[in-house]
């Protein structure tokens, strides 16, 4: 399974919907809380081509998007494919 990283603030609700639905599927993910760290608000900013909201989801070195993107997948069936894709 490919690596999961997602940016998120714990004041988000779609960044806790993110991860509910990565956890619900049993998938692992890296976390990074951009809340009050802009060194990595901008690293994120930087991956995400230029989008600044929170979540941001990576699964490899492909940027899914947010938690629409994420939850838009999983609806199509093809989240778990990325997952697995080599």
């Amino acid at each position: 399974m490919k690596t999961v990283r997602i940016y998120t603030s714990p004041l988000c609700g779609y960044s806790c919907a993110a991860k509910r639905l990565l956890a619900g599927k049993g998938v692992p993910f890296a976390e990074i809380d951009v809340l009050g760290d802009p060194e990595a608000r901008r690293a994120m900013t930087m991956r995400a081509g230029g989008r600044r909201t929170v979540p941001q989801v990576f699964v490899g070195d492909r940027h899914v998007g947010g938690y629409d993107d994420l939850s838009a997948l999983e609806r199509a069936g093809r989240l778990d494919l990325l997952l697995e894709a080599t």
